[in-house]
């Protein structure tokens, strides 16, 4: 403590400063920039491209309930870790989407028809 001032202040002030520098802590790390985003980018499409096949090349609904989940977890990975995710996960997780109501919709007309 310094000499000659109010405690009352001094801890105020001290407060302020850690309220300040966490504020801007919290900024730095909640923000990604361009060359962080493409190399969550490049992770991202490499994870993809090694661990999935294409959405028109599935045939199984279980491979494609499978890939979507995992997807899914992913994409929440990522929002969670960095706040940041590629756009064109999004659409990809779309395509998967289709192709499997495309084939749930087959599989009822082969069981209803």
């Amino acid at each position: 403590q310094f000499q000659g001032t109010n405690p009352y202040i001094f801890t105020q002030l001290m407060l302020h400063i850690y309220q300040y520098s966490y504020y801007n802590c919290a900024i730095i790390h909640n923000t990604v920039t361009d060359y962080e985003k493409t190399k969550l980018d490049v992770a991202f499409r490499s994870f993809t491209i090694r661990n999935f096949e294409k959405p028109n090349d599935c045939r199984n609904l279980n491979q494609l309930r499978y890939y979507v989940r995992e997807l899914c977890l992913k994409i929440e990975e990522y929002d969670t870790k960095f706040h940041y995710v590629p756009e064109w996960a999004y659409a990809l997780l779309t395509q998967y989407n289709q192709k499997q109501n495309s084939l749930l919709l087959q599989d009822f007309h082969k069981t209803y028809a």
